[in-house]
């Protein structure tokens, strides 16, 4: 299997004033969203099991994750790694300063597996490029180290200030020093007095 990736020509500006350049942009070439019904029916057929049996074992699954996560738990997602809930909060020096309105955000924060990272590394990429008119130009396949980005290596649970910023689940790993206050276009924490956890 190989991951689709495609590098569009844009006109690339870094400020207001900047006449711009083009670049050759990538992105992943996603595919159409797969249905819950349809990864059951494949999961059935290859485990073997009846399609009901496995609605319900899915089902279940998804009640009981719910219910652990939202409990503190951090729960194992089968061959995926496990998912746990956080927040982002602001700190406070004293404690009659605590109170739910320094809760920012609710998060879901899921840490892969081992396998799911070594698979992903493993993955060939294969590139197409377009220039600014649309039209294919090359293809590229990966030969790339294939470097996994993990948020664990670089975030810890709680941290609260600017200068130790860590990324958002979504947004990357680097921030901070590098992204001041704002988390930087490296996709870091708020910076300031917020603690993640």
């Amino acid at each position: 299997m190989a991951m689709k990736v495609k590098a569009v020509e844009r006109l690339v500006k870094f400020n207001k004033n900047d006449a711009g350049t083009y670049r050759y942009v990538m992105q992943p070439d996603l595919y159409i969203p797969l249905s819950q019904d349809k990864v059951i029916k494949e999961a059935a057929l290859r485990s073997g099991v009846s399609r009901g049996v496995m609605q319900a074992c899915w089902d279940a699954a998804g009640e009981v994750i719910k219910a652990w996560a939202t409990e503190g738990h951090s729960v194992a997602l089968p061959g995926l790694g496990t998912m746990r809930f956080g927040l982002r909060a602001s700190s406070v020096a004293n404690v009659n300063d605590v109170k739910t309105s320094l809760i920012k955000t609710r998060r879901i924060i899921f840490t892969p597996a081992v396998d799911l990272k070594d698979e992903l590394a493993n993955t060939s990429i294969q590139i197409t490029c377009y220039d600014r008119n649309g039209e294919e130009v090359k293809r590229v396949t990966s030969s790339d180290p294939g470097n996994i980005e993990d948020d664990a290596d670089t975030r810890t649970d709680t941290e609260d200030n600017g200068n130790s910023g860590s990324g958002s689940s979504t947004g990357g790993n680097t921030g901070g020093n590098t992204g001041g206050n704002d988390g930087g276009d490296n996709g870091g924490g708020d910076g300031g007095d917020d603690m993640q956890i």
